[in-house]
């Protein structure tokens, strides 16, 4: 047959370099991959016959085989799965075909340690590749189920890999490795040794529920021996928390998740009655890279008696809890169930409801007794959580009990509403909170000096999720949760009849030129008014309280959905230097064109110092320039 060969796509090659030289510290973990990618693909088979009882595919005798040449110095890592296809061998092999792969190419050469480093690779499933830590060259031959045709892939790791069609594949797929010669001082073993072999399979895949077989080293004279099964295949989540060690349960979630470092926490769940459930769930340590991408694969692993039915049941867990990883067995689904019954099933639904809660009540209890653990937890997981403050409302004050935010109180301890609450001040009657890009461009906002004046705490939050929680939530514990940044806002308490009249002087003092601006910047405000929320800046615009703050229709805009530009508010402070002289100009002048610019620009800095940008940058310069020119 024809044998073709292609170059590896860049980031491929880059990848496999970096898995070769320096990201395992641990070579023996090579094999646990390979077993790893063999059980799935001996569970992609099982279900794809049980879809298709047509599919010409024996599924008498699944397992995994591992085969030892001393002479050959050759190991190969054998399953009759679901095998792949010559095109499939091209796609899933010679390339990586994920929009994060220039980001993760980038913090594997920060990775400061190897253990983070297993964690990259792991998570991005090309765990394959790391065979060429330990060979010179690799060979792999597969035939996919169903078809006639096998096809045979070679490389020695460096810039390019050949393929050919064969005729005699058998179905599944077999890794041979040429090895390196050993060299234990760089944690190279010696890979032909059945003992080492099977010291490497107890300790990373023992629970593989696929029989992994090893034919023993033949005596001289003796007939050939039966080949002997080296793992227990004791599916963990079945037996009690006594008979299992904590080490065995890092290994199934590694197995799972394809994420090498330890998971955060490990739940176990038993449900008995009239539907009949075990589950086992972990949360990991660190979100992976494409959390946020609309690719990610959420969901658990679902069995049904024991029987792998599906990698990624979404129905088990609701969206903002995708990063669980796990096992969940249920006794009495039926073997073929599809996604569509499962979106539908009641016992389903049960079984999410009850999830969710253990998962959520998990995390409360790590924040209970485990700061730092939840620190972790939050860090990682606390935005995507937040996402169910919008999406479940049965489930919001437990999220909430979970949650927290940064606050003005401490610029590195983060504070729970219920802390929040606590410390309010006496006659405060709401919980202040202002969003934004970063903690430190909406501390320096406009809309905080009054806040900060009075020491009044805010709660700072920089995540896009918060523009639409806050809205979702509406109060806690019968405060109401408010934006510094929208409507009006009085910090006086206590009616003040000074405070009161001194308003009132200020609103007739400055009702003109109020009115004037309004008529002036129509275009771009629905309102010029007095502010009670500035001390030190001359202006700030804010949303009305009912309205769309910009960031929000950005996002809106982002999503595909139109929305209406809405015209904000513009407020001025009565005692600035700026807004005093301009109200006195505004006062002498008849001719008032020339203080035109001025309120335009008075705008302009108020849109730029909540981080706004100016409808017209170009213009913006322009006037500044002419007002600099002036003064010079």
């Amino acid at each position: 047959m024809t044998t073709e060969t292609f170059e590896f796509q860049v980031e491929a090659r880059q990848l496999l370099q970096l898995m070769i030289h320096s990201v395992y510290s641990n070579k023996d973990v090579f094999l646990r991959e390979l077993v790893s990618n063999a059980s799935d693909a001996l569970d992609k088979l099982r279900l794809e016959k049980l879809r298709d009882d047509s599919l010409d595919a024996d599924v008498s005798d699944l397992h995994i085989e591992i085969d030892v040449d001393k002479d050959a110095r050759t190991l190969t890592v054998r399953d009759n799965g679901i095998g792949m296809s010559y095109d499939e061998v091209g796609q899933l092999i010679g390339t990586i075909a994920n929009s994060g792969t220039a980001g993760l190419l980038k913090e594997l050469r920060e990775a400061q340690d190897a253990a983070g480093a297993e964690g990259l690779i792991g998570q991005f499933g090309v765990g394959f590749y790391s065979g060429f830590m330990v060979a010179d060259e690799v060979t792999l031959v597969t035939r996919r189920a169903g078809e006639a045709q096998g096809t045979r892939w070679t490389s020695r790791g460096e810039s390019t890999y050949t393929l050919e069609k064969v005729e005699d594949a058998p179905q599944g797929t077999s890794v041979t490795l040429h090895l390196k010669p050993a060299d234990p001082e760089n944690q190279l073993h010696d890979y032909t040794s059945p003992w080492t072999i099977r010291e490497i399979v107890k300790r990373y895949s023992d629970f593989i529920t696929w029989p992994i077989r090893m034919v023993p080293e033949q005596g001289d004279g003796e007939d050939a021996p039966e080949p002997e099964t080296l793992n227990s295949m004791k599916a963990l989540w079945a037996r009690s928390r006594d008979e299992v060690s904590d080490d065995e349960y890092h290994e199934l979630y590694k197995h799972i998740s394809h994420d090498w470092r330890e998971p955060l926490e490990t739940i176990r769940l038993q449900a008995e009655g009239t539907f009949e459930y075990q589950a086992l769930l972990f949360v990991p340590s660190h979100a992976p890279h494409d959390l946020f991408t609309r690719d990610f694969r959420r969901g658990v692993q679902l069995y049904v008696k024991r029987v792998f039915i599906m990698d990624d049941c979404e129905a088990l867990l609701p969206p903002y809890l995708r990063f669980v990883k796990g096992v969940v067995d249920a006794q009495d689904l039926s073997l073929n169930v599809s996604r569509e019954i499962l979106q539908q099933d009641r016992h389903i639904r049960m079984m999410q409801r009850r999830l969710t809660k253990k998962v959520l009540s998990t995390v409360k209890e790590i924040k209970t007794k485990d700061a730092d653990r939840y620190a972790t937890f939050w860090r990682e997981f606390g935005t995507v959580l937040k996402e169910g403050l919008v999406t479940d409302s049965e489930n919001r004050d437990a999220i909430l009990a979970v949650a927290s935010f940064a606050t003005t109180h401490a610029e590195d301890e983060p504070t729970t509403l219920a802390q929040y609450v606590e410390r309010m001040k006496d006659g405060q009657e709401d919980i202040y909170y202002i969003t934004g890009e970063s903690r430190q461009s909406i501390e320096n906002s406009p809309h905080m000096e009054a806040f900060r004046d009075k020491g009044i705490e805010v709660l700072l939050l920089t995540d896009a999720v918060d523009e639409v929680w806050v809205d979702a939530v509406g109060e806690y514990e019968g405060k109401k949760l408010r934006s510094v940044a929208k409507g009006e806002i009085d910090l006086d308490g206590e009616k003040d009849e000074k405070a009161d009249g001194e308003r009132e002087k200020q609103a007739e003092e400055y009702a003109g030129l109020l009115g004037w601006m309004r008529e002036q910047l129509d275009e771009d405000i629905k309102e010029v008014r007095l502010s009670a929320r500035l001390t030190v800046s001359p202006a700030c615009v804010v949303s009305d309280a009912n309205d769309l703050t910009p960031a929000l229709e950005n996002m809106y805009r982002a999503m595909g959905q139109e929305v209406p530009r809405t015209k904000r508010i513009l407020e001025l402070n009565p005692d600035h230097l700026l807004v005093k002289n301009l109200n006195q100009a505004y006062k002498e002048r008849e001719d008032r064109s020339g203080l035109v610019e001025s309120a335009e620009l008075l705008h302009t800095l108020a849109v730029l110092a909540e981080g706004g940008q100016p409808k017209d940058p170009a213009r913006f310069v322009k006037l500044v320039a002419d007002r600099l020119e002036r003064t010079l």
